[in-house]
C-alpha cells in the first residue's frame, strides 16, 4: 500500500482531532513506524545532490523547523526522504509557550494558524535528543538546528539568548538557523530592524568564527526572515547579511496577513499563518532578496509549497533549496517525493 494512500486514510482521523493533539499523536506513530522499518517500504527521492553553504544536500527538499521543536523525532522524520531536517526553534531555558488552543487548521485555504510561542524543553534537552538520534550518530544527513530567544528575555538582551544557544548547538549542527521572524514571541521581529539586526549579526558572526576555531569545523549560519516586509526592509536585511558574511537566508516564516483567509472559520485567530496563503508573499520576498544578493548568498525558500509545481516556483523565484511544513501536513510524506521529482535536474 502506497504512502499516499495510507496518508489519505489516516488524515481524516488526524484532522478530526484538535490540531495539537493530532501533532502529538502523529509524531510518536512516525517514530515507531521508522523503528520497525515500515517507512522504508515507500520509495524515496532519487539522489539529486546540491551544494549550498558549503554543505552537500542529498536532495533539495528539506523539512522546515517547527514540526519537531525538541529534536525528539529526528530519526522518524529522516526516514521520509528529506534532503535535510531542520529542528527547533529552541530557546536557552524550557518554556511552555502560549496558552492552548494555539494551532488552527484552515482546510478551505490549505493553511494553518499557529501561535505556539517557541514551546520547547530548553537547549540542554534539545542537544541530548540530537546526540541520541541515529541520524546524528551515524552522520546520515544534513541537520539544521534552529535557535531563538526566551519569551521573558528583554529584546535588548536577545543577543545573549542567541549566543548561548549557538554555543550549545554548534558542535552538533550541519548548519544553524537564527529565527528572528516568528510573530508569536513579543517584539521578536524588531530584530529585523536595521540597527538591531546589525548588532545581532555582528555578535553572532564573531561567535561563529570563535567556535569554528575552537571546534576546528566551520558551521554555516542562516537567518530566517518574515514575509511581511517591504522592498526597503529587504534591502536593509540583504545589506546586513552581506556585511556580516552570514552564510544563507531562509525566506520565509509565517505571515500576519489575513487577506487570503477573511471570513473563514479561524481566519481571525492570532498567530502566524502558513500554507498556501503565504506562497506568493514568500515568493515576492525571495525575488527581492535575489535581486539584492545575486549569487553572493544562497536563499532557502519556504512557504506554501503544497505540490511539486510550487517547489519549482520557489527555485524560479531565486531559491536554491526548499523546505516543507504545512504542505507536508496536508499532503503527507508523498509530497517530499513529488517536490524532489519536480526539482530533479
Amino acid at each position: 500500500m502506497s504512502d499516499k494512500l495510507l496518508y489519505s486514510l489516516a488524515r481524516p482521523l488526524l484532522f478530526s482531532l484538535d490540531a495539537e493533539k493530532a501533532h502529538n499523536l502523529a509524531l510518536p506513530m512516525l517514530r515507531r513506524a521508522a523503528a520497525l522499518g515500515l517507512t522504508n517500504l515507500s520509495p524515496k527521492p532519487a539522489p539529486d545532490p546540491r551544494t549550498v553553504m558549503g554543505i552537500t544536500f542529498p536532495n533539495p527538499v528539506g523539512l522546515a523547523a517547527g514540526l519537531d521543536k525538541d529534536g525528539a523525532y529526528i530519526d522518524g522524520l529522516a526516514s521520509l526522504g528529506f534532503g535535510s531536517i531542520e529542528i527547533g526553534t529552541v530557546t536557552p531555558r524550557p518554556q511552555g509557550g502560549n496558552p492552548k488552543p494555539r494551532i488552527f487548521r484552515l482546510p478551505q485555504a490549505q493553511g494553518i494558524i499557529n501561535r505556539m510561542g517557541f514551546n520547547n524543553g530548553g537547549v540542554d534537552a534539545f542537544v541530548a535528543n540530537v546526540q541520541a538520534s541515529r541520524f546524528y550518530q551515524d552522520k546520515q544527513g544534513v541537520l539544521g538546528l534552529n535557535i531563538g530567544k526566551n519569551a521573558d528575555t528583554p529584546i535588548e538582551r536577545a543577543a545573549d539568548d542567541y549566543l548561548h544557544c549557538l554555543r550549545k548547538v554548534y558542535p552538533y549542527a550541519s548548519y544553524v538557523t537564527v529565527n528572528i521572524s516568528s510573530p508569536n514571541t513579543k517584539n521578536l521581529r524588531q530584530l529585523q530592524g536595521e540597527s538591531e539586526l546589525d548588532a545581532l549579526l555582528s555578535q553572532l558572526k564573531q561567535e561563529q568564527l570563535r567556535l569554528a576555531d575552537q571546534h576546528k569545523r566551520y558551521v554555516p549560519v542562516a537567518l530566517k526572515i518574515a514575509p511581511d516586509i517591504d522592498g526597503d526592509q529587504v534591502r536593509n536585511i540583504a545589506g546586513a547579511l552581506l556585511r556580516h558574511k552570514i552564510d544563507g537566508v531562509i525566506a520565509t516564516n509565517t505571515t500576519l496577513s489575513r487577506s487570503a483567509v477573511q471570513g473563514m472559520r479561524h481566519g481571525e485567530e492570532a498567530g502566524g499563518l502558513s500554507g498556501a496563503p503565504v506562497f506568493e508573499l514568500s515568493n515576492t520576498v525571495i525575488r527581492l532578496l535575489k535581486a539584492e544578493l545575486g549569487e553572493a548568498l544562497p536563499i532557502i525558500g519556504v512557504g506554501g509549497i503544497m505540490r511539486g509545481e510550487d517547489a519549482r516556483a520557489k527555485i524560479a523565484a531565486g531559491a536554491q533549496l526548499v523546505q516543507l511544513y504545512t504542505g507536508f501536513i496536508y499532503a503527507g510524506p508523498a509530497l517530499v517525493r513529488d517536490c524532489a521529482a519536480a526539482l530533479r535536474r
